[in-house]
């Protein structure tokens, strides 16, 4: 019985959502928000009030008011003791779920039992106007408040109701009637937001050397380094060479810093006078605002600076003013670099630091988020399990967040982003998150936002101004295995400006030209990268509302570079597959060599015999061939945008412990016995590819041996060779050589042995130098 193919819930899904992309239907609204569905909302603006009656005995009130609609109802923030209280806040109530025709706004007063009814203002559905943008916003009026019977009472209300779309200004920080359940304080954790990543700029600090040091013990040589602090990031230098008041280094030092540049340079020259033990000789603040910023490889001027020296005089700190001591360094910051936030192999941005060297963009890249279906419960309130979802997309320096929806475990967002695209070959990253901070817990009550997926798009893998609609599964890598937890629907769209700009781009190296010119060492950029996420992760974190920490280092795959067996097999298979052609090429050829068929073997043979005699065909043939088979595959080129596949992951044949051991902490916080047999286990591993490894090298080495004249006798033969091959070479034409040589590979099997070849086994009795190793 044949196997069932692999789960397709696991598959891409194309549909056909509703949206403005494509049609022509001449609405407004299809031109700039054309790849979601419509929603329609009633906007409410409560912006103030004046002249409301006083009903406290203190003769003052706390006004609030409520929003009513059936059995929707939102509130504004209360004001103390004010009787003209400005709230300018929005209601958005989802024309789909309308349950009454009328709409109520009451003032009331805030009251510590029960709170005193102040006035209303009654309007009937009808009667509000519909508003699409660019139309001007709706200017608010003045309405009379009213009491239960219809009578006018004291106090106004200034009001602007409108029917409208999700396009409109006022959607972002609307109180939405899909999260009435989340109380003010909360309103402002499930807002849509964008944010902006801190510009990252490196920081090379070029220590030269210092002059006139005062070490604490004039006994003993010095043994002078540099420590440099710059934010959380502590680098040092060696111990100089020149072991005297004077010491030298010349060593570069590289940061990460982030404008605005809060924290200064801090550096200290230090004596390490014993084991764990380092004196402070002097010291120097350096403020980055004042460092020179460089654009190309030309270095920027030195500088001495003073080292202070505090000393404790009476039990306090004081600075040492007869004090000689200076450092000699060049200082700048590098705009020349992409300073690296996120792994290279899905980069959402390669531009350097400096403006001034960004190309011009050669496109836009629109993504709208418009729904997900089927989310898993992520959390358990009131006795059952919900999920309050929203999206997180993230390209280049803009990350957007969309609005939260409460308690749904299909969501509809409908909400539309674009970008600036400066390079075809990025990646944009989208997540979907669990909030678990609308009801007003902060990052400090120990509540987390819980991911429940994300998807890759790779920009060059789409058609130019092609709208793809897909659903997109959201997959997460759990300690008992794959899970999936819903699907998002996605419209993405690449418009590109210039098709000759962008072409252009591929001849262009992927970073920046300082990386080739200066390039740093993989340990600096994967040390500098991991600074760089800790920043990003850390600014935005302060922004309000907050995109929080475990979100970011999501969205940048922070613990990428951490071992895991799963994605060290899926990388060897990887490289199989890569190999795969070479190897089926191969056997091909092994089988032309073998006459397995002969009609083909005779047609190779023709064909051999043709490039011999014409040599200035092989190239053609060769481009031709490869020509050929691109247009042939054309056919079956991929009309989906990639996405994650799990078995490229070996995410469906894991085991158990090898994902408990991707999921364990770093240090292990597993016991003894588990660690000893995952120890034992990287131990087997290794020994494999140490073997492998030292097969390589004894290869090479055999190599070397040919002319080392390690082996005397096989040195002689082999030199003899060359000269008796030199000679026929020189006498006999290349043409024949090739052809006597390529049919001699062709020959039939009658003629072939199975023994190893003598060139074969002559290599292989060269000597390498493993013998020589204990």
């Amino acid at each position: 019985m044949q196997k069932p193919p692999p789960s397709q819930d696991f598959a891409l899904k194309e549909t056909s959502p509703n949206i403005g992309a494509g049609s022509i239907t001449g609405d407004k609204l299809s031109c700039t928000y054309d790849l979601v569905e419509q929603m329609q909302y009633l906007y409410v603006r409560v912006v103030k009030a004046k002249d409301l009656p006083a009903k406290d005995v203190t003769g003052s009130s706390d006004p609030y008011v409520e929003v009513k609609l059936g059995n929707y109802k939102g509130v504004t923030k209360h004001f103390e003791k004010k009787s003209n209280p400005e709230w300018n806040q929005v209601f958005a109530f989802s024309k789909d779920r309308l349950q009454a025709s009328v709409l109520e706004v009451v003032v009331k007063d805030k009251d510590v039992v029960l709170d005193d009814f102040m006035g209303r203002v009654m309007m009937d559905l009808t009667d509000i106007p519909k508003r699409v943008p660019p139309d001007s916003p709706l200017a608010p009026q003045w309405y009379r408040l009213e009491d239960r019977k219809g009578d006018k009472v004291k106090g106004e209300l200034m009001l602007a109701v409108w029917m409208g779309t999700q396009a409109d200004e006022a959607f972002p920080d609307a109180w939405h009637s899909d999260a009435a359940t989340v109380g003010p304080e909360g309103v402002n954790n499930i807002r849509a937001k964008v944010y902006l990543s801190p510009k990252l700029w490196y920081v090379r600090v070029n220590v030269i050397e210092a002059q006139d040091l005062l070490p604490n013990d004039k006994s003993r040589y010095p043994e002078v380094f540099v420590k440099v602090i710059c934010g959380n990031q502590v680098l040092r230098t060696r111990i100089s060479q020149s072991k005297s008041i004077n010491p030298m280094w010349n060593e570069d030092l590289m940061f990460v810093a982030a404008e605005p540049f809060e924290e200064p340079l801090y550096l200290t020259v230090e004596d390490r006078v014993g084991s764990g033990k380092d004196d402070i000789l002097g010291r120097c603040v350096i403020p980055l605002q004042n460092v020179q910023r460089r654009l190309d490889h030309k270095p920027v001027h030195t500088r001495w600076y003073n080292l202070e020296k505090h000393i404790i005089v009476d039990g306090e700190q004081k600075r040492e003013v007869k004090f000689a001591s200076r450092i000699h360094l060049r200082i700048c910051l590098d705009g020349g670099y992409h300073v690296l936030d996120e792994s290279t192999h899905y980069s959402s941005d390669l531009r350097p630091t400096a403006k001034q060297l960004w190309k011009s963009s050669i496109g836009i890249f629109e993504v709208g988020v418009i729904s997900a279906v089927g989310l898993m419960p992520m959390k358990t309130k009131d006795g059952r399990g919900t999920t309050d979802a929203y999206c997180v997309a993230k390209y280049g320096r803009k990350w957007v967040r969309t609005r939260t929806i409460v308690d749904s475990f299909n969501p509809k967002w409908n909400e539309q982003y674009i970008w600036e695209v400066f390079d075809p070959c990025t990646v944009i990253t989208i997540g979907v998150f669990d909030n678990g901070h609308i009801h007003g817990h902060g990052g400090d009550k120990g509540g987390k936002d819980s991911r429940i997926g994300k998807v890759r798009i790779r920009l060059s893998t789409l058609e130019a101004d092609r709208v793809y609609t897909h659903s997109y599964p959201l997959l997460v890598l759990q300690p008992s295995g794959v899970k999936k937890m819903g699907e998002i629907q996605l419209a993405v769209r690449f418009t590109c400006s210039s098709l000759i700009n962008m072409l252009y781009m591929y001849s262009h190296p992927l970073l920046p030209k300082m990386h080739y010119i200066h390039p740093l060492s993989v340990l600096q950029l994967d040390s500098l990268r991991h600074q760089a996420m800790q920043i990003v992760s850390m600014r935005l974190n302060r922004a309000e509302p907050p995109l929080r920490k475990e979100v970011v280092e999501y969205m940048l795959d922070v613990d990428s570079h951490m071992w895991s067996m799963r994605r060290s097999k899926a990388n060897f298979f990887r490289i199989m597959g890569v190999l795969s052609g070479l190897i089926a090429v191969g056997k091909w050829l092994d089988q032309i060599c073998n006459w397995k068929n002969p009609l083909t073997t005779i047609l190779i043979h023709i064909l051999f015999i043709i490039l011999v005699l014409y040599p200035e065909l092989i190239l053609p043939t060769i481009f031709l061939y490869l020509f050929l088979i691109g247009i042939w595959n054309f056919r079956r080129r991929p009309r989906h945008p990639p996405h994650m596949d799990i078995r490229l992951s070996h995410a469906d044949a894991a085991h158990p412990d090898e994902l408990d051991e991707e999921f364990d902490t770093f240090p292990t916080t597993r016991p003894s016995d588990i660690v000893r047999m995952r120890y034992d286990r990287i131990r087997s591993i290794a020994g494999r590819v140490q073997t492998v490894v030292g097969d390589l090298a004894t290869q090479g080495e055999r190599f070397q041996s040919l002319l080392s004249w390690r082996d005397p006798r096989a040195t002689t033969l082999f030199v003899t060779f060359c000269l008796i091959a030199a000679i026929v070479l020189y006498v006999t034409p290349f043409q024949v050589v090739a052809l006597l040589a390529g049919i001699y590979m062709l020959r039939h099997p009658k003629f072939r042995t199975k023994l190893p070849s003598a060139p074969l086994n002559f290599f292989r009795r060269l000597p390498a130098r493993s013998d020589s190793m204990l």
